[in-house]
Order: C-alpha cells, then sequence, then structure tokens
C-alpha cells in the first residue's frame, strides 16, 4: 500500500516535469536521475568485487546520454570515445588477469545500460513529443501497478524464482493487459493515426521490455547479494528500483516509434 501511495505522489511530479520542461530542461534531469543511477551501480559492481574507473564510465555515460538525448549530437562519438578511453585504463593496469575483462565489461554495461536509455527518454520527448513520453510513462506505470496487484491477489506460478521470488506468471499477465489497455485507451491522443491493433502491438512490447528491465535489474542485484537498493523513497527501493523498467521499455519505445513509426 505504501509504495503505491508513493506511486500516486511521484505520478504527477513526474508528469509535471515531462509536460513543463523544455527538452533542454529535462535532459539536465535526466543526468541527474543518470548520476544517482550510477552511483547505485558501481556500488553493486564493488559488492561483485569488480571495482570500475568511476570518472571515466560515468562521464562516459553522461556523455552517452546527451549523445542520444540531444539532436545533432552524435551518439557514436561518445560511445567510440568511451570503448577507447576504458581499454587504455584497463591496459595500464598494473596486473593481468580475468579481472581486466571483468572491469572493462562493467563499464561499458553502465554506459550501455544507464547512459542510452536516459538520453532516449530526452530524444522522444524532443522529437515526438511530451505527449508521447507520457504515454511511455503511463503504460509501464500501469504494467508495474498491474502487476504488483494482479500478482498478489492471484499470484500462484513464480515468474522467474532464482532472480525475482515474487514475480508471478499471473502478475505478468495483469501487466500486459493493463499496459496494453493504457496504450490503446491513450494511444490515439498521443500517437495519434495509428490503428487500435497496432497500438496494443506497441503496447505488448513496451510491457515485455520493461518485464525485461525489471528482471535484468532484478538479476544484477542478486548476483551482488543484494535485495534492494537504498530507499529513497518510501515504499521504494533506489533509483534503480524506479528506472529499470523504463531502462528498456524506452529503447523499446523509440526503435517503434521513432524509426518504424
Amino acid at each position: 500500500m505504501v509504495r503505491i501511495l508513493s506511486a500516486l505522489v511521484l505520478m504527477p511530479v513526474f508528469g509535471a516535469a515531462i509536460w513543463f520542461l523544455t527538452s533542454l530542461q529535462l535532459l539536465a534531469v535526466a543526468l541527474l536521475v543518470l548520476a544517482v543511477a550510477f552511483v547505485e551501480y558501481v556500488r553493486l559492481a564493488d559488492r561483485l568485487g569488480v571495482p570500475m574507473p568511476r570518472l571515466v564510465a560515468g562521464a562516459a555515460a553522461a556523455a552517452a546520454c546527451v549523445g542520444v538525448g540531444w539532436p545533432g549530437v552524435s551518439a557514436e562519438v561518445p560511445l567510440l570515445a568511451a570503448l577507447v578511453a576504458l581499454a587504455g585504463l584497463a591496459i595500464g593496469e598494473r596486473s593481468v588477469g580475468p579481472a581486466a575483462f571483468h572491469r572493462l565489461g562493467a563499464s561499458l554495461l553502465g554506459v550501455v545500460w544507464l547512459g542510452l536509455p536516459m538520453g532516449t527518454l530526452v530524444v522522444i520527448h524532443c522529437e515526438v513529443g511530451r505527449e508521447t513520453l507520457l504515454l511511455l510513462l503511463a503504460v509501464v506505470i500501469a504494467s508495474d501497478t498491474a502487476q504488483l496487484c494482479v500478482g498478489k491477489l492471484l499470484g500462484r506460478h513464480p515468474l522467474a524464482p532464482a532472480i525475482s521470488p515474487k514475480k508471478s506468471v499471473e502478475g505478468a499477465v495483469g501487466g500486459f493487459v493493463g499496459g496494453v489497455a493504457v496504450m490503446v485507451a491513450a494511444g490515439p491522443w498521443a500517437l495519434p493515426g495509428i490503428g487500435p491493433w497496432w497500438l496494443a502491438g506497441l503496447g505488448a512490447v513496451v510491457v515485455a521490455a520493461g518485464m525485461l528491465g525489471d528482471l535484468f535489474e532484478s538479476l544484477l542485484k542478486r548476483s551482488a547479494g543484494v535485495k534492494d537498493s537504498s530507499g529513497l523513497i518510501p515504499g521504494h527501493g533506489g533509483m534503480l528500483d524506479r528506472i529499470d523498467a523504463l531502462l528498456l521499455a524506452a529503447p523499446a519505445f523509440w526503435i517503434a516509434v521513432g524509426y518504424f513509426g
């Protein structure tokens, strides 16, 4: 109940930010969220014994966010620069061994998993419109809420017991129904001209990607022996727990709308 009440408070805040802020201002907010999430990610890596070059990897993630999120800035430039810089740091290490692979892989994952999706949220706002970004957020929230409620009421069959024991197949089905329903109902407002069947398919893609994002973040936490990130918001975990679904849902949505829409 606390989680739902907190979400009801946060939804108008995020909605107002998306509606009233310019894309440049939203990019600044995205970078702030990225910084908090990256700190949590670094802590997970530390628990696994994989210390990263934090400043370089963090700067690369921020550059990737800007590269994707702001028109006229090439996304591949910060990604290529990050590869060169991180490879150079790896070569400069005093010792060699598997740890070099782990550090480089963890650093690049932080750039791709966190930096690119946060920039995707901004480019949706800038290129397609604030209504479309609000639609994406509404679908993810509706799916997440439906998964939680249906899972608590009807959940019997575990969805991914090794990763997230509380998630159920029944909850996932409820998440698909809730997310697709919101996409079909609100889609004509944000994406006029797209038929209901296409909207339903788009909703299913977004919901599936959001569930994968949630499970992927849970996989990282379980691997690090962490149940939840530090609670920044009552009823919720850390920043990663708040944006995990969007980290994969936003790229999937942008591919569908930005490139095939």
